[in-house]
């Protein structure tokens, strides 16, 4: 589930290139704070789902919500 997530949420990035510097520039709406920036649009969608793993586990870490995707709902549930 957790690799469907991902992709589901990936899925969502938008991408578009910097005029400034002619980078890469993503991210994923709904998830706050997950962006990358590169040279390429491929480095740039590797960066971003580096991105989002982290901030997965950040907030899986906190007990914090994540956004539902698709209808997938990723929750930890404690375990007696």
């Amino acid at each position: 589930m957790f690799t469907k997530y991902i992709q589901a949420a990936m899925y969502q990035a938008k991408y578009k290139i910097l005029l400034e510097d002619g980078t890469f520039y993503g991210e994923i709406p709904g998830f706050q704070g997950v962006w990358a920036n590169a040279d390429t649009l491929e480095a740039c969608r590797e960066e971003l789902a580096e991105v989002l793993e982290e901030w997965i586990l950040l907030r899986v870490s906190r007990n914090l919500p994540l956004p539902i995707i698709d209808g997938m709902k990723l929750s930890i549930q404690q375990v007696a």
